[in-house]
């Protein structure tokens, strides 16, 4: 039985080219910057989460397992839950100071956006 790749195609249905052949596009894998080079923002966000106030930790340049786990660590520091979602780190509450003094003692260059 043939293998059905057709789901990792990328939309390519139908080649006149009879010498074609489908290459996947390569994952380049992030470099993550050291934590004295990471410039992260600090802010509390309200928008589109039905009033509830979250601590926002932006700017973090490095592979999606580095920010997941310096997400982990920030909960666990705040002592409240949260999520890592598109780039960002979303913890619960107003935890501004908090998270700034965590960051600031792992060796992270953050400080404090918006209002």
């Amino acid at each position: 039985m043939a293998s059905n790749d057709r789901k990792n195609r990328m939309g390519v249905v139908y080649s006149t080219n009879p010498n074609f052949s489908y290459e996947k596009p390569q994952d380049e894998a992030a470099v993550t910057l050291p934590p004295p080079q990471q410039n992260l923002r600090v802010q509390l966000d309200r928008r589109q989460r039905g009033g509830k106030q979250v601590t926002l930790v932006t700017g973090f340049v490095g592979s999606r397992g580095d920010l997941e786990q310096l997400g982990k660590m920030l909960k666990a520091g705040c002592g409240v839950g949260g999520a890592v979602k598109d780039g960002e780190i979303l913890v619960q509450g107003d935890h501004r100071d908090r998270a700034l003094s965590l960051l600031e003692k792992a060796g992270y260059k953050a400080r404090k956006a918006g209002g």
